[in-house]
């Protein structure tokens, strides 16, 4: 498959059948048909990109989210269908490159709580995607300060539940973790916000049942 400077794949072909079942079907055919992939890049990169702009800014967000999608097509050969959907398979691979942007990521939160302690009218960011959930908007540089603080494991399960809209099975899938490992490090994650909100209930942050 070749992808432009900005990862878009070429134009031209046939559309594929939309859905999981069709991503797998994608997947196999591309085997065969490099071209095909296109249709996995098309149904999933405006989700890759978002996840990836809530972690990194979206300077990053544009060569990573490319760099996912290049990343895929060449281990696109060992995807095994058997192990699920391939909507989570893309986000791991994106968790993975964010992983090594990891430093850039916490000073970036470190700036975005400063920033946001100044009121209204940052950049699009977790903290904003965060506190649009919760009423007061004065909670925004607390919430990034712990979004901060999290243990890596912890940081990047709140982030696919709450930002990439990922369920639980579906975060399992994209870390590689037991679905109880979600939980527990989501439970976590959610008990650090409470202290940072001052008990105020993080479920009103991230759904107590996502989907999955």
């Amino acid at each position: 498959m070749i992808l432009s400077s900005r990862g878009r794949p070429p134009t031209g072909r046939p559309p594929e059948p939309a859905g999981a079942d069709a991503d797998a079907a994608v997947i196999a055919r591309s085997r065969r048909e490099p071209e095909c992939f296109a249709a996995l890049y098309d149904r999933h990169f405006a989700g890759i990109h978002r996840y990836l702009t809530a972690r990194l800014g979206r300077d990053a967000a544009d060569d990573l989210a490319a760099e996912t999608f290049c990343v895929a097509f060449r281990k696109r050969a060992g995807f095994d269908a058997a192990r699920g959907a391939v909507r989570p398979w893309p986000y791991g691979i994106a968790t993975n490159l964010a992983a090594q942007h990891r430093r850039d990521e916490g000073r970036r939160y470190d700036l975005l709580a400063r920033a946001a302690a100044g009121g209204p009218g940052g950049p699009d960011d977790v903290a904003d995607r965060v506190a649009d959930r919760v009423t007061a908007q004065d909670l925004r540089p607390r919430i990034a300060g712990a979004v901060a603080g999290l243990p890596d494991g912890d940081r990047d399960v709140l982030l696919l539940v709450a930002v990439a809209g990922l369920g639980y099975a579906e975060a399992a899938a994209a870390l590689g973790i037991p679905g109880g490992t979600v939980g527990s490090r989501l439970n976590r994650a959610r008990r650090k916000v409470r202290l940072a909100l001052g008990g105020i209930d993080p479920a009103r942050i991230v759904e107590e049942d996502p989907r999955g």
